[in-house]
């Protein structure tokens, strides 16, 4: 299985600590030249390789950690991301219900990245928090996981869990979707919720 995630600003850099962590190996790009955050990759871990974006998406598995905006730009790359999944990590905050079209916004990334099976998640936390040792105060941090294609949910718990995190899973992009996004200037209820879960 290979893992790629796609934006290296504060949130993809947390992701890449937490593969780094334990020892995953996961391809890093954006839109840029990789020369230009080679050295912050390889300050990450040895296993956290910059690339471009036309390597990137030939993952199995692909960390969506762009601005909202962009993920228009980025589900051009592929004519079909078939047998593929897109953990959606963006946040809409700012983007106009309007805009939505009275859905989720992962229902909107969804729609751009054809053939992808698609989970929002590891997106609630802040990337300061999302970059710590999930292992706190003898428990787990937890990350939600929201999915219309539950064996993705399920794969992409499974790695979460491999990432140290405990996944919780919360439905459909319609109904759990809604509870970590954020969209016009609000903020779905589980976003910020930093709770660790204790086995």
């Amino acid at each position: 299985m290979s893992y790629a995630i796609i934006g290296f600003g504060a949130v993809g850099q947390a992701l890449a600590k937490a593969f780094t962590r334990k020892g995953i190996e996961v391809s890093v790009a954006t839109t840029r030249d990789p020369e230009s955050f080679a050295a912050e990759a390889a300050a990450i871990g040895p296993k956290v390789i910059a690339g471009t974006l036309a390597e990137a998406v030939g993952a199995d598995i692909i960390f969506l950690a762009v601005r909202f905006e962009s993920y228009r730009v980025i589900a051009k790359a592929l004519p079909t991301w078939q047998g593929k999944i897109i953990v959606d990590v963006t946040n809409a905050y700012g983007v106009s219900a309007e805009e939505l079209v009275e859905q989720s916004s992962a229902k909107a990334v969804a729609q751009a990245f054809t053939g992808a099976r698609l989970v929002k998640g590891f997106n609630h936390l802040v990337a300061g928090i999302l970059e710590q040792d999930p292992a706190v105060h003898g428990g787990r941090r937890a990350v939600f996981l929201a999915s219309d294609d539950d064996a993705a949910a399920t794969e992409i718990g499974a790695l979460a869990e491999k990432l140290g995190f405990a996944p919780v899973k919360l439905g459909g992009l319609s109904e759990g979707g809604l509870l970590v996004q954020a969209r016009g200037n609000s903020w779905g209820r589980l976003i910020f919720k930093d709770l660790v879960k204790f086995d």
